[in-house]
């Protein structure tokens, strides 16, 4: 038998194959999955909830208060005063307190100051000057409310980073499932055609160094074939590590679980550089954040000018007796039972206030700074991420073109070699040849992927 009709021709389809057996998870199930249980996207959610509880916090300071203060003093038999005082505060979102109260004083050493027996009264303390525009209690709700919108930025950002090594590990472990797809398939067909050339060395067809031959192309795929198991199994380990279920419990990728290697085959359509560049200022949460940051500065720089003015304070009390404050208040609001009072206050050399203003307004240069920084990085990095990608598809394309020819090539020395005009040994070489170049095209799919998915990365749109 001088013509050998080998089984190994062509297959070069079988990548993407199959079985039954066999369950696809694609990108998109597998990144949703990660978005919904994983750990560190149940904390980046956390962020927002620690905020809504400082902004409750925040607005505990406008709470009315409610009080009472009551001294009695007995001694030697005597009753020498009582006093008893309960009260009603209500701060509001104005420079204003509203105070409301009763009292009851009596004995036979009161205070002259205090009026004896029962009367009720009701008042305002206003800021004039320093907490006019804004106060301590006015700022934190504020920058309660910023570091909340600030939260979802860092939110995104956990979320972003998150997604970016979900993705390289998805298609690290599709590049390797395909590589050992790619030697599996080669080591059957080798280990196909060394049976075939025993057969023909028996029936005396060919020589014994053609069986030397295929069996050490064999051993060759079988190496390659073990190392791309290896491979493939540390991939599916990187996985799982963002395998988790609802219940907060982690799970290894299951066996017949295989990756979407069709994508690997897909052009990929340009994206437009100025278009994500663009993009990233308006809305990548780095820079968005810084933004946040800058607007709680700001605050903090209104808060700290509010140092550099006196305090003057002016408080009034419309006062009656008994329980009936309001009783006959047009009468009584300016012309009698009343009590008004001013507090001022002002530092000689204002130092302090000075001191902490500057202090304010130099934090306010450093980030704008550092939001200059990272906006220039951000979109360099993108830039780099945008020029790898280019070269990638060019560099698949010409693997691709590549991988065609040698395709030929090795077709054309298979029909040699069953004419009788080749030898084993310049089939074999094709074969390697085709299959370095799959090889290298499934690096380069991979590489480009990453790259791709960096842009977006960068540009912080994974989220």
């Amino acid at each position: 038998m001088k013509k050998i009709i080998f089984l190994f021709l062509f297959f070069y389809n079988f990548c993407n194959a199959q079985t039954e057996n066999e369950i696809l998870l694609t990108p998109e199930q597998f990144i949703n999955q990660v978005r919904k249980f994983h750990p560190v996207a149940k904390q980046a959610n956390l962020q927002i909830q620690k905020a809504d509880a400082e902004i409750l916090a925040a607005k505990g300071a406008f709470d009315p208060v409610v009080g009472v203060n009551a001294e009695n003093k007995t001694f030697d038999g005597k009753n020498y005063f009582f006093h008893t005082n309960p009260e009603l505060k209500i701060p509001t979102k104005l420079p204003i307190d509203v105070k409301t109260g009763v009292e009851n004083n009596g004995g036979q050493f009161l205070n002259s100051e205090a009026t004896l027996g029962r009367t009720s009264y009701a008042g305002v303390e206003v800021a004039l000057l320093k907490g006019f525009l804004i106060d301590n209690r006015r700022a934190t709700l504020q920058q309660a409310k910023i570091f909340r919108n600030q939260s979802e930025q860092i939110q995104l950002q956990i979320l972003n980073d998150l997604l970016f090594e979900a993705y390289i590990s998805y298609w690290q472990w599709a590049g390797a499932y395909q590589l050992y797809n790619i030697y599996s398939k080669f080591l059957e067909i080798s280990t196909d055609r060394l049976r075939l050339v025993r057969i023909a060395f028996i029936n005396g067809d060919r020589a014994l160094v053609d069986t030397i031959e295929a069996y050490t192309q064999v051993q060759s795929f079988q190496i390659l074939q073990t190392d791309a198991l290896l491979k493939l199994n540390t991939s599916k380990f990187d996985i799982s590590n963002f395998l988790w279920l609802q219940n907060d419990s982690a799970y290894l990728l299951p066996n017949e679980y295989v990756p979407d290697t069709l994508q690997f085959a897909v052009n990929i359509a340009p994206i437009s550089l100025e278009e994500i560049i663009e993009s990233a200022r308006q809305s990548n949460p780095s820079i968005r954040s810084y933004n946040f940051k800058l607007d709680a500065l700001e605050v903090e720089r209104k808060l700290k000018f509010q140092s550099l003015l006196p305090v003057l304070n002016f408080k009034y009390n419309l006062l009656n007796k008994d329980y009936y404050v309001f009783k006959g208040i047009n009468n009584n609001l300016l012309e009698n039972n009343y009590k008004w009072g001013i507090d001022f206050k002002l530092p000689i050399f204002l130092r302090e206030g000075r001191g902490e203003y500057k202090k304010t307004k130099l934090k306010i240069i450093e980030t704008n700074l550092e939001l200059n920084t990272k906006r220039w990085e951000i979109e360099n990095k993108i830039r780099n991420y945008f020029n790898e990608t280019t070269l990638l598809q060019v560099q698949i394309n010409t693997i691709q073109s590549a991988y065609n020819n040698y395709n030929s090539l090795l077709k054309a020395e298979i029909l040699r070699f069953n004419n009788g005009e080749s030898s084993l040994f310049l089939v074999n070489n094709r074969e390697i040849k085709v299959i370095e170049t799959l090889q290298k095209q499934v690096e380069l799919r991979v590489k480009y992927f990453k790259a791709k998915y960096a842009i977006e990365w960068a540009a912080g749109r994974l989220n």
